[in-house]
């Protein structure tokens, strides 16, 4: 005996997919991006809709504008930074040398040394 409301030999999405099922697509226009790398993308836009002036290249990433000739340019990849080297951005060997002597004095003054 077959269990629940299932109908058998039906699937979901099965039957008749026609313009009558669905209703009308809308109008739209396809718009072409072009990246760096030479990659070129097609995107189907709306008619009314609004088209962005970038789009990302789904080959490689790279952002890719509207001109052929002149794609936008890779953006420029900071190299890791460490910790230290974010703090010697914002002071000098003199500073870390004053504060390390503050911090060495508070704990000597702690020991009672």
């Amino acid at each position: 005996m077959a269990g629940g409301n299932a109908i058998r030999g039906t699937r979901v999405g099965a039957g008749p997919m026609g313009e009558a099922e669905r209703g009308e697509a809308a109008p739209r226009h396809r718009v072409g991006y072009w990246c760096s790398s030479g990659h070129e993308t097609r995107v189907a836009f709306a008619t009314d809709a609004e088209i962005p002036e970038s789009w990302d290249c789904p080959r490689c990433g790279l952002p890719a504008g509207q001109d052929p000739q002149a794609p936008p340019p890779a953006p420029r990849t900071e190299p890791y930074k460490t910790h230290l080297a974010y703090v010697r951005e914002r002071r000098s060997d003199a500073d870390g040398d004053a504060l390390l002597e503050e911090a060495l004095a508070k704990l000597r003054a702690r020991r009672g040394a």
